[in-house]
């Protein structure tokens, strides 16, 4: 079978279309429906149900991508151990993260291209709830996560210890307060992330059970946007610490603590149990290992 139909394919499926497939592989949209076609005809089967309007793999499409994913973990990894024999510590790092969990690990990056220029490091964005599972399939080799995934075929390091915190504007009315109670926040408007997670669930559960009201009437996709609410005064929320100490530290933001309400959130680096790891990915554990001890 032939990679690179494979390779349009999945660029289809994560793009969403045809002409982002093309847009991403710089080629044609024609060349890329060429190319899907062709793969179904060696493959006997239909892999996108084209009577709907939005992409919608079939039956076979979902299992072909699922072995298109090994494929290029597999791939990937006959790279890096090919560079590796070559230079000792070539190749290239792939770590999953999302858009919070990336920041913690930008000091370790730094750390690591001191150490390591040769190796290339590519933190991909990824949907928390996803990394275990890319990084098991191999499309991952690591993951940066806030929470413990539980499985046995995965292990976990501990690199950082955060906080969500309640924060406001400087204008608003409970800016200068240093804490206050969570009853007191019934009448607020918070800006909520639109991404379900485990801390959410705690804030929402912690204004359940002291019969508060919480009113959730805005939500946004990034954490940016919500940061950048907060400053215009049109809300409140709770984040991660790391996330706005910036905010905090130049007076955009003001941090005020909530007595009910103490969500602590460990950042963990995830990887395979039982595969072996490349040696760009060893030297980056290594790294991470030592200066969580410090």
């Amino acid at each position: 079978m032939d990679a690179s139909l494979l390779e349009t394919f999945v660029a289809v499926v994560e793009e969403g279309s045809f002409s982002g497939a093309g847009r991403k592989l710089l080629r044609t949209q024609p060349a890329v429906s060429l190319a899907l076609k062709r793969l179904e005809a060696e493959l006997g089967e239909r892999l996108i149900d084209r009577s709907s309007k939005s992409l919608v793999l079939t039956d076979a499409g979902r299992l072909v991508l699922e072995y298109a994913q090994r494929f290029d973990g597999l791939d990937r990894e006959l790279t890096n151990a090919l560079r590796e024999l070559r230079d000792k510590r070539g190749g290239k790092l792939t770590i999953g993260a999302n858009e919070s969990t990336a920041l913690y690990l930008l000091s370790h990056v730094a750390n690591y291209r001191v150490q390591y220029p040769s190796v290339k490091v590519e933190i991909r964005r990824s949907l928390s709830s996803r990394i275990p599972e890319a990084v098991l399939q191999g499309s991952l080799e690591m993951g940066a996560v806030s929470y413990d995934p539980a499985d046995p075929c995965l292990c976990s390091l501990e690199i950082y210890t955060d906080a969500l915190t309640f924060v406001t504007s400087p204008q608003h009315r409970l800016a200068e307060r240093g804490k206050v109670s969570i009853t007191e926040l019934g009448m607020e408007t918070f800006i909520a992330h639109n991404v379900v997670s485990p801390y959410r669930v705690r804030v929402i559960e912690a204004f359940r059970r002291h019969q508060v009201p919480l009113t959730m009437d805005v939500q946004m996709p990034t954490i940016e946007t919500i940061r950048a609410m907060v400053r215009r005064n049109l809300g409140v929320a709770f984040l991660p610490r790391m996330c706005v100490e910036q905010d905090l530290s130049v007076g955009a933001l003001r941090e005020v603590a909530v007595d009910e309400i103490e969500v602590e959130r460990k950042i963990r680096l995830v990887y395979p149990a039982k595969r072996k790891l490349s040696y760009a990915a060893q030297a980056f554990l290594e790294l991470v290992g030592k200066a969580s001890e410090g």
